[in-house]
């Protein structure tokens, strides 16, 4: 019975998904191809902040960094009329993402976050795959992954080199935010 909810569960947000893309004239028809990428995903995402109490820690590339600015000027705008969730830039809290080497590294940031957010956290990362900022990201289990130059199972994937990238990613966020907004709103059901 289980398998049947969850079923008919990612059916129904499959189904909103495409019908949000279809009527927002500011979204476009690719998004429909990334739907069985992008439902999983998001379901889960938007599961862990909303029902487990997960803050969201967002990574990028360099090269997205104007993108980390762009959420974090967005995600919690007052124009949205919902309450203000809990996403933060990861470097506000650990400066030195470029450097870290080693499993002890990794094992003392954990250790940090896990004082940090006792009802847990993941990490959205948004960046190409073979950047050291996304080593964090990409060996955490429940992280939000927008990968770019790898096929990543379990994460949404793109291309670096894609002339529309940045538009892309803009869309996405759109979304993303819209979809957020809704499953807080129990406009539709994310869980699985």
């Amino acid at each position: 019975m289980m398998h049947t909810s969850w079923t008919n569960n990612l059916q129904e947000f499959l189904n909103w998904t495409v019908e949000t893309i279809r009527e927002d004239k500011l979204l476009s028809p690719w998004l429909e191809e990334k739907k069985f990428e992008w439902a999983p995903l998001v379901s889960k995402n938007i599961t862990n902040i909303l029902d487990k109490s997960y803050s969201v820690l967002i990574i990028t590339d360099k090269e997205r960094d104007w993108f980390l600015n762009y959420i974090l000027s967005n995600i919690n705008s007052s124009k949205l009329n919902r309450p203000f969730l809990p996403f933060y830039d990861f470097s506000s809290f650990f400066k030195n993402l470029d450097h870290i080497k080693s499993e002890d590294d990794i094992s003392n940031i954990k250790d940090m976050l896990q004082i940090s957010f006792p009802n847990g956290y993941c990490f959205w990362y948004i960046g190409k795959s073979q950047d050291n900022r996304s080593t964090l990201a990409k060996i955490t289990k429940s992280s939000f992954l927008w990968i770019f130059d790898e096929e990543r199972q379990g994460s949404l994937n793109l291309k670096s080199n894609d002339i529309a990238l940045d538009m892309k990613l803009l869309e996405l966020f759109r979304l993303y935010n819209k979809t957020l907004s809704a499953a807080l709103f129990a406009n539709i059901n994310v869980e699985n």
